[in-house]
């Protein structure tokens, strides 16, 4: 196989779909691992080259397949006569949609540790703002940090919900998803109280002038 990125990339897809049947018995372990790589043939050293991290890497290459499924189903939505706050409400329901509760509940189980707590957060990061991108956010201030650091929260705390739900069609971590948007629509109308006070735009503006570092 070349070391090229195509070649990762498309090996990476391989080891997924192999190591998903194991998943819910072994969580993204080693020896679901070692079983995927197996499953496939590769040879073991070549799989540690393509994942470093053995199911880790899997663990965040799942999370990603989601968000783009997620961005592909939005694409496909007519969201021009939604209102704002229920594109968003969407996005966070199609991402969720995506996803297996139980591969996601073991993956949350690997991102708690500490090690791979700020690979989980990056990923929930990255959610959050391919969500604001899709549904067309411009912000180039605070708003881009401030917009990501709230539906990051309600994203976190949904998923959360989510993977416990047990009523009929998810039909109450839906309605849960309404309440936390509310609460990002009430704090979004006292931040920008709070910006208009004298002095606060300049205060803002020397602190997230920089360069903007995304995980």
């Amino acid at each position: 196989m070349k070391n090229s990125a195509l070649d990762v990339g498309a090996a990476t897809a391989e080891l997924l779909a192999a190591i998903l049947p194991y998943v819910p018995f072994d969580g993204w372990s080693a020896p679901a691992f070692k079983a995927a790589v197996e499953a496939v043939g590769f040879d073991p050293a070549l799989a540690r080259l393509i994942c470093p991290r053995g199911a880790v890497d899997l663990a965040v290459a799942y999370h990603r397949v989601g968000d783009a499924a997620m961005l592909a189903r939005l694409a496909e939505t007519d969201l021009a006569a939604r209102r704002y706050r229920d594109r968003v409400a969407l996005a966070l329901r199609l991402r969720l949609e995506v996803a297996d509760p139980e591969n996601v509940r073991r993956a949350a189980a690997v991102f708690a540790l500490p090690q791979n707590a700020a690979t989980g957060a990056a990923l929930i990061w990255g959610t959050a703002d391919a969500i604001w991108r899709a549904l067309g956010d411009a912000s180039d201030d605070f708003n881009w940090y401030s917009k990501r650091m709230s539906l990051s929260g309600v994203y976190s705390a949904t998923v959360l919900y989510w993977m416990g739900d047990t009523s009929e069609g998810k039909r109450d971590t839906f309605e849960f998803i309404e309440r936390r948007i509310e609460g990002i629509l009430r704090f979004e109308k006292i931040k920008g109280r709070v910006i208009e006070l004298p002095g606060m735009k300049d205060l803002l503006a020397g602190i997230y002038a920089p360069q903007r570092q995304r995980p």
